[in-house]
């Protein structure tokens, strides 16, 4: 599974993870996917990285697992492919996103354009069983921790958001005084209409906290 990781991302991989530890986790993985329906399809768990160039990366999104449904995860945190139907986080982070830069709602929900610009779409969790949120978090736990503590080390200041409490977890791995966090709740239902997502603003955020590093803004419209 990782020996077809993003040649860009290649030495970082190698950096924080032994080869035994990839070899364990690409079994683990693989024997999942042979038992049971599992998402997204195996040859997009890397996705994320594809997507989102190791040289270009400016922030990072932090999600807890993919969709369990049919269809709906393809390997990036909270996007969908075109033409399927936006699950309710994602509505609510567009919600949010017309609010905030005043723009249109998003008609597709695929976040691919975010992660071009670098922005990495990062689950805790890069696979899930159909129809079971959080059945794989354990075996990614480790792998996870790395990429985080890795980032954290990385010499250029990152962007980190965290929405909602399982991301947050991930605050203790990074140092607040090189990289910059953005927290919120989670843009879920249970937790947006209990006011804890709507009107955080992270989108114009992001984009002031690079504008005054004179990096280019991430185009958020889709």
């Amino acid at each position: 599974m990782f020996l077809d990781c993003p040649s860009d991302w290649k030495e970082f991989f190698h950096k924080l993870y032994s080869a035994e530890k990839f070899k364990k986790l690409s079994h683990e993985i693989n024997a999942l996917y042979d038992e049971m329906v599992c998402y997204p399809a195996k040859e997009q768990l890397l996705n994320a990285f594809f997507q989102c160039p190791f040289v270009g990366l400016k922030v990072v999104i932090i999600g807890q697992d993919p969709y369990h449904g049919t269809h709906q995860a393809h390997g990036l945190s909270f996007s969908v492919p075109i033409g399927i139907a936006h699950p309710p986080s994602l509505k609510n982070i567009f919600i949010e996103l017309s609010n905030d830069l005043d723009c249109a709602y998003p008609i597709s929900g695929d976040l691919s354009l975010w992660a071009n610009q670098g922005v990495l779409l990062l689950n805790a969790a890069l696979s899930v069983r159909a129809g079971e949120a959080g059945s794989h978090l354990k075996y990614w736990d480790s792998f996870t921790k790395s990429i985080v503590q890795g980032l954290n080390n990385d010499k250029r200041p990152i962007i980190f958001v965290l929405w909602g409490n399982f991301a947050q977890k991930y605050e203790r791995f990074i140092t607040e005084d090189h990289h910059r966090v953005l927290k919120s709740g989670h843009p879920s239902p249970l937790s947006a209409n209990r006011g804890y997502w709507f009107g955080n603003k992270h989108f114009s955020q992001v984009n002031n906290i690079l504008e005054q590093r004179s990096e280019k803004p991430i185009n958020w419209l889709i």
